[in-house]
């Protein structure tokens, strides 16, 4: 056992400290806090450990309301109050783009609180246990661990998840709930290989998500109509969709104000998904141009677009189809992955020599690396809008406004 003094917190949420001529990252841990420890991995200069106790407490811990917290790796910040946690993520974003963007003093607003802290997430993805049951993955670690119910989860999903019985030998890798705003599920089964055997009682939508990544629908439907601003979208089962539709809404606005569109504007919607940005700002422009590679999202945005005579749709890759686009933009939004964008899809970005760029980003990171490339081209990060998309958890989103 080892006793240790923690002096920050990582871009997880780890507590850092030093021991040894080594970094070491303690979840669970508060800067300011004496905790007692015990040493879980070690490496050259960092190192991991479990929180066994906290000796002295910092005054901005409370009790995380969740049994399982720092057990089940969904949730970093429990032990934080949520003013606490607001101000570390405004920070966060602060942080990432002095050190990777080289920005003395970086244009960041007040973080944008949620509305509610928990039961805000409309999908979790559940594993599967030894016996059977449902949990979430642990800490740090592959091993699954047994959840009855989660806190972030909207109420609706948990109550699904109750009525759910499988086998111990379902042959299920794991299983997802996503809900519509009134609490409409569906349910995604992903096999390990061969297609389960299912029995439903449940007036659901479900499908099943092959290795593949292909999907069939086991009952009527596999997608749900999720609405957003009194417009409603087609989601298949696969498609990826905002988790919390509250921060959805203000996500949009704050893409609308980038973007500032004019009626003779075109703009490009990269990494469209279902068409969640390009609906809203299609009636302001001449024209909306979306990429998106997964091809059942680009189904669903053509039905979802379908009465947008100004949208066209491309399938693949941004790198690919930007550099074969006819089209010069005036504007761009896009909504990359965590990874944010490939460089080579950086230089066809800038190359389109649009004036504005709206950058919706879910990692502070990659975000400022890529605002460094985009400023080798002349771009200027006018502004950057974080949002609290995913309360007690790190992850931080972020809406950049880039001008030529």
């Amino acid at each position: 056992m080892l006793n240790l003094t923690i002096t920050a917190l990582s871009h997880s949420g780890d507590g850092i400290a030093h021991a040894e001529g080594r970094t070491v990252f303690v979840p669970g841990a508060l800067p300011g806090e004496t905790v007692s420890v015990e040493i879980t991995q070690t490496k050259k200069e960092v190192a991991r450990a479990r929180l066994v106790e906290v000796v002295d407490p910092a005054l901005e811990r409370i009790q995380p309301p969740c049994p399982v917290f720092n057990v089940c790796g969904g949730c970093q910040l429990q032990h934080l109050g949520y003013l606490d946690q607001l101000r570390f993520k405004e920070n966060q974003v602060r942080v990432q783009l002095r050190r990777l963007a080289r920005l003395d003093d970086p244009p960041v607003r007040p973080i944008v609180p949620a509305p509610e802290p928990f039961g805000y997430r409309n999908q979790i993805q559940w594993s599967l246990t030894a016996d059977g049951g449902l949990g979430l993955r642990g800490q740090g670690t592959h091993d699954v661990v047994p959840v009855e119910a989660c806190l972030i989860a909207h109420p609706a999903i948990n109550a699904a998840r109750a009525r759910l019985v499988l086998e111990p030998d379902a042959g299920l890798e794991r299983l997802t709930i996503r809900v519509d705003e009134t609490g409409d599920p569906l349910l995604v089964l992903e096999p390990e290989e061969e297609t389960p055997e299912v029995s439903l009682d449940l007036a659901l939508a479900a499908a099943v998500f092959r290795p593949d990544g292909t999907t069939f629908a086991l009952a009527e439907r596999d997608w749900l109509e999720i609405e957003v601003l009194g417009r409603p979208f087609r989601v298949s089962a696969g498609s990826f969709f905002q988790v919390n539709l509250a921060q959805a809404e203000r996500l949009i606005a704050l893409v609308l104000e980038a973007l500032d569109p004019h009626p003779d504007d075109v703009v490009l919607d990269l990494f469209c998904g279902v068409g969640l940005f390009t609906a809203f700002v299609a009636p302001h422009v001449s024209a909306v141009v979306g990429v998106e590679s997964y091809a059942p999202a680009v189904d669903d945005a053509a039905i979802n677009l379908d009465a947008s005579d100004n949208v066209s749709l491309y399938l693949g890759a941004v790198e690919e189809i930007l550099p074969a686009l006819a089209a010069r933009p005036t504007a761009v939004v896009l909504d990359p992955p965590r990874a944010g964008l490939a460089a080579e899809a950086a230089e066809a970005l800038a190359a389109t020599g649009a004036t504005r760029i709206a950058y919706v980003s879910c990692d502070p990171a990659t975000l400022a690396r890529d605002v460094a490339r985009l400023a080798r081209h002349g771009y200027r990060l006018a502004w950057a809008q974080p949002v609290d998309m995913f309360p007690q958890t790190f992850h931080i989103e972020t809406v950049a406004l880039l001008v030529k």
